[in-house]
């Protein structure tokens, strides 16, 4: 059966294994060598392996592309950012990922690109920034401000002066957005967060398309993986890629208990704000008060996990100004919720006690 005709949930179970035969193990195999026989698939650890393809096999058809895995989500970040020429100008969320940022400004720094910070909630803005530009950079839920673009409206604007599109995937996930399908060229994820889901890995990828210019995107990016190192541990993508065969279970669980979270959040009497994009799992909220009214709050859960992370089963709760670099327009207050698979009614009481430090 090809994998069109199956549901993303179905494609997360089945794909990346081993072929069905007598005696063959059910699960992608674990492979751990950095040297192979000569004239075979892969001829060295740091070109490729099989567990990286199991892998790769999976993300790419969530994405209906063709996917990449890195080192780190920082490792994808950087790829991507070399598909700019030196000089280039690059449009980027005001507030985003503070690594995509924080690179992006060390780069600019250097003189190697210009960068055009925008609010990607205003389109119009947003597409009269894009003349002479060479790469627009979305993010869409923005991290932490949980903003949406309209994706295919930009990308569109986007490739008519020439642009390259590059859409970081990471909050959404490829179950709620499929960035090539509304015209990104490439896209982004941090693996660590939801797909791989359990906190206890660093994994990063790409996806491009599978057009003749996808391809070509996706060569320049295998090479520049290969030629800096940013190559991902086998460990580390067996078990992402074991995690990967319950997102759809845990992203379901998770954004159910978002929806009643914000629900509940709206109106209380500690939270000025609830930002939530009405889909996903992640919840940002400016509390009542100060800076050290929010760290009060994050301090004071007990089932809450109190970190800098996101997206794995337990619920997490940050404030992000705490973090160098987040950027100005990310408020003081603001306490970003990565809502995870436990019992709402638990992680409510638990926050709602917290909030009552306000």
């Amino acid at each position: 059966m090809e994998d069109v005709e199956l549901s993303p949930a179905t494609r997360l179970v089945s794909l990346g294994r081993m072929p069905s035969a007598p005696g063959e193990q059910v699960g992608a195999p674990l492979t751990m060598s950095s040297t192979y026989h000569a004239d075979g698939a892969v001829s060295y650890g740091r070109v490729g392996n099989p567990t990286w393809s199991a892998f790769e096999e999976a993300l790419g058809s969530l994405e209906n592309g063709d996917a990449l895995v890195f080192a780190s989500g920082m490792a994808g970040v950087a790829a991507a950012l070399s598909l700019v020429p030196h000089g280039g100008r690059v449009v980027v969320p005001t507030a985003a990922y503070n690594g995509t940022l924080a690179t992006l400004a060390d780069r600019s720094e250097a003189g190697e690109v210009v960068v055009t910070p925008v609010d990607v909630t205003d389109t119009d803005a947003v597409v009269g920034t894009l003349e002479g530009a060479a790469m627009l950079w979305v993010e869409s839920p923005t991290n932490p401000l949980l903003d949406v673009a309209d994706v295919a409206g930009l990308a569109a604007a986007a490739h008519e002066r020439g642009l390259l599109v590059v859409v970081d995937n990471t909050f959404a996930t490829p179950l709620l957005q499929q960035p090539l399908d509304l015209g990104a060229d490439v896209v982004v994820h941090s693996v660590t967060k939801y797909l791989s889901g359990h906190s206890d890995l660093l994994l990063g990828a790409t996806v491009t398309g599978r057009s003749e210019a996808g391809r070509a995107l996706h060569e320049r990016l295998r090479r520049h993986r290969q030629m800096h190192g940013a190559i991902a541990g086998p460990m580390e993508t067996w078990l992402a890629l074991r995690g990967l065969r319950t997102l759809s279970v845990r992203l379901e669980r998770a954004s159910a208990n978002a929806r009643v979270l914000a629900d509940r959040l709206e109106g209380h009497a500690a939270v000025e704000r609830v930002r939530y994009p009405g889909f996903g799992a992640m919840v940002s909220i400016d509390v009542a008060g100060d800076a050290a009214a929010a760290e009060r709050v994050a301090a004071a859960t007990r089932l809450w996990v109190h970190a800098t992370s996101l997206g794995g089963v337990e619920s997490q709760i940050e404030r992000r100004r705490r973090q160098p670099g987040e950027p100005e327009a990310v408020p003081d207050h603001l306490l970003r919720l990565s809502v995870g698979i436990e019992d709402v009614d638990d992680l409510w009481r638990d926050l709602d006690a917290a909030l009552g430090t306000v």
